[in-house]
């Protein structure tokens, strides 16, 4: 099963399996890591599930919708490797992919 390394706040790193059909977000949440919010569910309307992923795997993640784009924008954290774990699925090519939780708004 492809695994998945989470950063939480506190800098511990974890690594995780992933099942088929999940987001990132779900993942992350089904996984324990209550500092993930997600309070919309990952329905793209709130950025409580903002992450910063590793920048070697950009060219594997789909394409920034301009809701999350939007949402990213109102972040004092945002950076050029933040992105929605709600708006990204995780799949076998992602095996590997590490994500720090952002820091929270």
């Amino acid at each position: 099963m492809p695994k998945l390394v989470v950063v939480n706040r506190d800098g511990e790193e974890s690594s995780i399996e992933v099942g088929d059909g999940l987001t990132i977000m779900e993942a992350i949440r089904d996984n324990g890591f209550d500092e993930l919010l997600a309070l919309c569910g990952g329905c793209c309307s709130c950025a409580t599930c903002h992450v910063h992923v590793d920048a070697a795997f950009a060219d594997k993640l789909p394409a920034m919708s301009e809701d999350e784009d939007d949402l990213l924008e109102s972040s004092d954290h945002r950076a050029d490797n933040s992105r929605l774990s709600c708006q990204l699925p995780f799949t076998a090519e992602l095996d590997g992919l590490k994500v720090t939780i952002a820091p929270e708004d």
